[in-house]
């Protein structure tokens, strides 16, 4: 998969829905201001994800930290810190003999023109899991392993993936490409004559069992020996976690709604019995690249009364020579995520974290969910739900805030088992 994954992977800006990224916060507020039902009685993981190049800044980061976080992330997965064993352990045995929790970002293999050329950690997976439970016991959350691989499906260049291989994909045995084949006729039949899809189950499968499952190697082994999955995404949630994942991540930034990325990743969690938490990313995609500190800390915020049980903060921005050791955050970030952790251990906040109103739209039904013409898998345009559908989300965001879940019709995870107060579905008329 690695091959055809890096013909389609390119990444586009996530797009605004300020509207509802205003009112939401606006809801929120005011459900603060009015009271709840109760108080949070669990504290999160928070901390911040460390993407330098030597174990000085890391341990530097550390230090920095170590008074008001309770978490280290190694983000390595992009630098060749990740490849040092020596290192690794070096900054994780630092960071447990400060009593921060870990989660390792080790990366995936690598392929080059002599093959596949595999990272320590996947080489002998068996003997690290043990080695590293023996070291770090509890301290030791688990692998943040790949990275929006949701997003990649919604974004990816399918267009010109498809002109690239042409008429040879129908003749390859291989699965993913069968799949996507099958995919292909769907689409000519549609630019022919118009005939609409009658369902999205062909383009889940595609996704949750060849572009993640079993079509991942090194999620499958991380899956096999029951070590905790952790990745970050902004999109299709529902079916991350149905590929594999344990903890779903949702990218908070780009000026995308956060109750509309909460709604999304909680429901999910919910009805699949999972975690899930927040990663603080970028607003920009050039200096300053995050969001102002006050913005940044009302994300926390809002993500703790939501009930994440893990909130970090991406701590990387591009820097001229592609070195990977720029910080994105600044003093003021850290202020905040200071006052963030005082806060929570010192002040009573609403709990919105439980089952109140869900929004249920149709089985497999993987519309992007960012524009009114945002893709569905990456495949389709908008389709005759896609405007209702939005219309039903944007109104129970406005009434709802964070406190909304956005779930899926599926038999096996049953929308009546979560106790929801009110249960609407995308078709209703009475939102």
């Amino acid at each position: 998969m690695s091959d055809n994954r890096r013909c389609v992977r390119k990444f586009l800006l996530v797009f605004s829905l300020i509207l509802v990224l205003t009112v939401s916060i606006f809801v929120g507020q005011t459900y603060l201001l009015n009271g709840g039902q109760a108080t949070i009685d669990s504290d999160p993981y928070v901390g911040v994800a460390f993407c330098g190049n030597t174990t000085a800044e890391g341990k530097a980061l550390i230090d920095r930290t170590k008074n008001y976080t309770n978490l280290f992330v190694l983000d390595t997965g992009r630098s060749n810190l990740s490849r040092n064993e020596s290192a690794v352990y070096e900054i994780c045995d630092y960071a447990t003999s400060n009593n921060l929790s870990i989660i390792i970002n080790l990366g995936i293999d690598s392929v080059t023109k002599d093959g596949v050329t595999l990272w320590f950690w996947n080489s002998n997976l068996i003997d690290i899991k043990a080695n590293w439970t023996e070291r770090w016991g509890n301290k030791f959350l688990g692998m943040y392993y790949n990275d929006e691989v949701g997003g990649i499906q919604l974004d990816g260049s399918w267009k010109e993936f498809y002109e690239f291989v042409g008429d040879r994909i129908g003749s390859s045995k291989y699965p993913a490409l069968v799949a996507l084949n099958e995919i292909k006729t769907k689409l000519q039949a549609f630019a022919d004559n118009g005939t609409a899809p009658e369902n999205y189950d062909l383009e889940a499968d595609f996704f949750v069992n060849m572009v993640l499952g079993n079509g991942d190697p090194g999620l499958a082994k991380l899956n096999n020996i029951n070590v905790t999955t952790f990745t970050s995404d902004y999109g299709l949630y529902w079916w991350d976690y149905l590929g594999g994942f344990d903890v779903m991540l949702a990218e908070l930034g780009w000026n995308s709604s956060v109750a509309q990325q909460i709604a999304q990743v909680k429901g999910a969690a919910r009805l699949q019995d999972k975690e899930w938490g927040a990663m603080i990313t970028w607003k920009y995609d050039d200096v300053p690249f995050l969001d102002g500190a006050k913005a940044i800390y009302d994300q926390m915020l809002e993500s703790y009364q939501a009930g994440a049980k893990y909130i970090m903060i991406f701590n990387y921005a591009k820097d001229k020579n592609a070195t990977n050791t720029a910080e994105a955050m600044t003093d003021q970030h850290y202020m905040a995520l200071y006052q963030f952790w005082q806060d929570i251990h010192a002040k009573e906040y609403t709990d919105n974290s439980g089952s109140e109103v869900a929004l249920v739209l149709p089985h497999n039904y993987g519309w992007g969910m960012r524009n009114p013409n945002d893709t569905i898998w990456g495949f389709w345009p908008t389709d005759e739900k896609t405007d209702q559908i939005a219309n039903n989300m944007y109104k129970l965001l406005v009434e709802y805030g964070t406190r909304l879940d956005i779930v899926y019709e599926d038999s096996a995870y049953p929308v009546a088992n979560a106790g929801y107060r009110h249960v609407y579905y995308w078709n209703s008329n009475d939102i």
